[in-house]
């Protein structure tokens, strides 16, 4: 019955010169996240919807850069493997070795606007606005990555479409592409809706953080479903998967976001 499966063949590298060097797909993909971000960024200030230009975006980004790196990195270890980052604290270095978690790199980022916001005298909740219109063309390319990497499969399945990864634990066996599935919800139709918000809507311009707010409850529930068909990265807290244990405290920090949005409106009418 294995047969009637496609068997994951994918190479991690687009050009490779080594056994471990080389030109990965998932640095393109960042590359081409950062890239996406940067474009739309210019998009909305030559339409008046954002007072950053040029030269003030590349300064955003690199920020944002780090911020991601950073959070995504240390955010992986503490969260998903904490006992390798304390038996080997220089692990957090070897990045060809790969690992990093969204909700680290949403800290991440959220600390790199904080400083930047500051340091440019700008308001958070405004730049936090724009950012997150952007933030799915990033989990978008990331997960298709994943996809490509043969890394972190779905559940068993025999759905026409599973998968047959040979990295798997054994017996292999047919799994749910959730990379895929991940790529469609968190990157495809959470991009959809954000620049829906932000082009259709005034929400930005009258409520600064309430689309962040929404972000973030629009990501946590396109998580939570996709963890359903994705076979957990460690053990279970309370049990759930610790994707979406870490996804209740975006939505409470959702939450929070469009209260504090409303309050602010109400106050300013």
């Amino acid at each position: 019955m294995l047969l009637a499966y496609w068997t994951h063949d994918l190479s991690p590298f687009l050009v490779r010169f080594g056994e471990n060097f080389g030109i990965r797909w998932y640095g393109l993909a960042y590359l081409a996240g950062f890239g996406g971000a940067g474009w739309l960024l210019k998009r909305y200030h030559q339409a008046g919807r954002s007072p950053f230009g040029t030269n003030t975006i590349l300064d955003l980004m690199t920020a944002l850069v780090l911020g991601v790196i950073v959070g995504g990195r240390l955010g992986y270890f503490l969260l998903y493997q904490p006992d390798s980052f304390l038996h080997d604290p220089l692990i957090l270095f070897r990045v060809w070795e790969g690992g990093m978690a969204s909700h680290g790199g949403f800290v991440g980022v959220t600390v790199a606007l904080w400083w930047w916001s500051r340091r440019q005298k700008v308001p958070l909740f405004h730049l936090g606005d724009l950012i997150v219109t952007t933030v799915p063309v990033g989990l978008f390319c990331g997960r298709v990555a994943n996809f490509i990497n043969g890394e972190l499969w779905g559940k068993p399945s025999r759905v026409a479409w599973a998968v047959l990864f040979p990295a798997s634990p054994a017996p292999l066996m047919p799994r749910h592409p959730s990379q895929l599935y991940e790529a469609a919800l968190e990157g495809l139709v959470l991009f959809a809706f954000v620049q829906w918000r932000f082009w259709k809507t005034d929400v930005a311009r009258q409520q600064p953080g309430r689309l962040s707010g929404e972000f973030l409850l629009a990501y946590s529930l396109a998580r939570a479903v996709c963890e359903i068909f994705r076979e957990p990265d460690a053990a279970l807290i309370l049990g759930l998967s610790r994707g979406t244990f870490y996804s209740v405290f975006l939505v409470a920090g959702g939450f929070v976001l469009i209260a504090l949005a409303a309050r602010s409106s109400q106050h300013k009418a």
